[in-house]
């Protein structure tokens, strides 16, 4: 299994446009020891051949023109490699990059009901990508219940994926009263990949640590996890206000009750994480914080990074 991070910063990217987080503003002025990022995204295949996106981010237009493997045969007019989409969630830094699919490329998209239904449902900017006959097709996603994924030609593409539910909240243009008549189990989603009996798991929103992941965790050959935050009042103590980590459906990483403690039993896979936000000072390679998370054994996803599995 090829997998290739396409971006790996929270919603925003790094630096975020607006910011002017010490992060922020030290990587603008070339005084971090650090990388810019752009939005979650990964790209993975079987065979080199055929791709898959997990997730679409905002930034996806720019992420695919940096990896070539994604770019259409130089003899045709309409044709792309990407297969289909694989949803987490229906947050607008998972989702939004949908948008920017409308082209009339046809498509496989991989989601709850629930996400679904807040996409192709709800919003009526998603009607762009029904302008021409089965332009994208929707497959259901079931926590539990692994799927084989296929190919737009209806063929294997050689991994299976099965979605857990992680046990999130929905996102925050949901109404109330809508987010009651829908399934939460299936609104935020974790995935575990698998091919030839290599393993993946991507969980880029963590509001949690389920003890029954963690044998499945260990089977994993990498997984990369939610590192949005260090600490559960990062964006409080920055901005003077504002919700916790927790509170946004992000487990922190540090402190005795963080990710890395959580998920300290883990030894055989590759742990990396992803979906960091600006103001984590895991970013900056010479703080405390990037040590305690390096001596842990874990590592911080960049754009570009690949695995191969």
């Amino acid at each position: 299994m090829l997998v290739r991070v396409l971006g790996a910063a929270a919603g925003g990217g790094f630096p975020q446009w607006n910011c002017g987080c010490t992060n922020c503003r030290r990587l603008r002025l070339g005084t971090l020891r650090g990388s810019a990022r752009s939005q979650a995204q990964l790209a993975l295949s079987a065979d080199a051949e055929n791709w898959f996106l997990v997730n679409a981010s905002p930034d996806l237009r720019s992420q695919i023109e940096s990896f070539p493997a994604l770019h259409p045969r130089p003899d045709l007019f309409r044709d792309s490699p990407i297969q289909g989409v694989v949803l987490t969630s229906a947050e607008l830094d998972a989702s939004l990059g949908l948008l920017l699919l409308r082209e009339s490329q046809p498509l496989l998209a991989y989601a709850t009901q629930t996400v679904r239904s807040l996409l192709d449902g709800d919003n009526a900017m998603f009607g762009v990508l029904r302008r021409q006959p089965d332009q994208v097709a929707w497959r259901r996603l079931q926590p539990g219940a692994p799927m084989e994924m296929e190919t737009l030609s209806g063929g294997p593409a050689g991994i299976r994926c099965t979605p857990v539910s992680a046990g999130g909240g929905f996102p925050g243009h949901v109404s109330r009263e809508r987010s009651r008549e829908l399934d939460a189990s299936e609104a935020v989603i974790g995935l575990f990949f698998e091919q030839g009996g290599r393993r993946l798991a991507f969980f880029p929103g963590l509001p949690a640590v389920d003890p029954a992941w963690l044998g499945p965790l260990e089977q994993c050959d990498a997984i990369l996890v939610d590192g949005a935050f260090w600490s559960d009042d990062e964006l409080i103590r920055i901005q003077g206000a504002g919700k916790t980590a927790r509170e946004m459906g992000h487990l922190p990483v540090g402190g005795e009750d963080g990710s890395i403690r959580a998920l300290s039993s883990l030894r055989r896979p590759r742990k990396i994480f992803i979906h960091i936000n600006n103001s984590n000072p895991i970013l900056d390679e010479d703080s405390e914080e990037h040590r305690v998370m390096r001596n842990a054994g874990w590592e911080i996803a960049a754009d570009g990074m690949e695995l191969c599995l």
